[in-house]
């Protein structure tokens, strides 16, 4: 598995998004509702549409738990 670590941006103070293996992303499903989650590495998140949360992803792991979970709006 290849690795990729987070690395300052000059001068923003902030780090540079990690990617996370394409292979789990296959196996992952929403503990909520069992469907399938969208990768948004921008935002580093896991994004369930049907249960309309957004799981974050701290240091390259995804973080399925549902109090965790940042609530859509959109």
């Amino acid at each position: 598995m290849e690795k990729e670590t987070a690395a300052p941006e000059s001068g923003a103070g902030e780090t540079k998004p990690r990617r996370v293996d394409p292979k789990l992303l296959e196996l992952l499903v929403c503990p909520v509702t069992r469907t399938a989650l969208q990768y948004d590495r921008q935002r580093q998140e896991l994004v369930s549409r049907a249960a309309r949360l957004a799981y974050p992803i701290r240091d390259g792991i995804p973080i399925l738990l549902e109090e965790e979970a940042r609530p859509l709006e959109d």
